[in-house]
């Protein structure tokens, strides 16, 4: 978080981390060692972000050389990002099929809401509501994660 300095930008790369790594899950792709993948991702988008901020910018390219020197790429900020996909991938999982169903086809399929409802035979509504609430129980379990951590190491015990 430390490399993007705002919380709400480091969300979003935690979900796109995680967005990319279930697609390549439910695409069928094996995948023999998930935690190198998780790094090579988030990198990734790391990368890419410090790209299209100094096109932006307007900034040198040895600041897009100088990778190593980027806090996230540290293992203490790449294994916290990985705990926050683990939680993401558990939350998702433990969500009702069709609930789960209808989030993974919009957010991480891309469909528009309108092809999840017809493709699962069930109502706009319908859909708009099982994506909120699976937005809402991911919120919720890295807002409840966020706070054991705050508590501190007696709290995780």
């Amino acid at each position: 978080m430390h490399a993007v300095r705002d919380w709400h930008e480091a969300q979003d790369l935690v979900q796109q981390t995680f967005e990319r790594m279930l697609s390549k899950r439910q695409a069928g792709r094996h995948i023999e060692n998930v935690r190198a993948l998780l790094y090579q991702i988030a990198r990734n988008l790391l990368v890419d972000r410090h790209r299209h901020l100094s096109v932006r910018l307007h900034e040198g390219e040895e600041a897009l050389l100088d990778y190593a020197a980027l806090p996230a790429c540290q293992p203490e900020m790449v294994y916290a990002g990985m705990q926050r996909v683990r939680i993401l991938i558990a939350t998702i999982e433990a969500l009702p099929p069709r609930c789960r169903t209808a989030f993974v086809r919009h957010r991480i399929d891309g469909l528009s809401h309108a092809e999840v409802a017809e493709e699962m035979g069930i109502s706009l509504n319908m859909v708009e509501r099982h994506v909120m609430l699976a937005v809402a129980a991911c919120r919720k379990a890295l807002g409840e994660e966020a706070r054991r951590k705050q508590a501190g190491p007696e709290a995780m015990a």
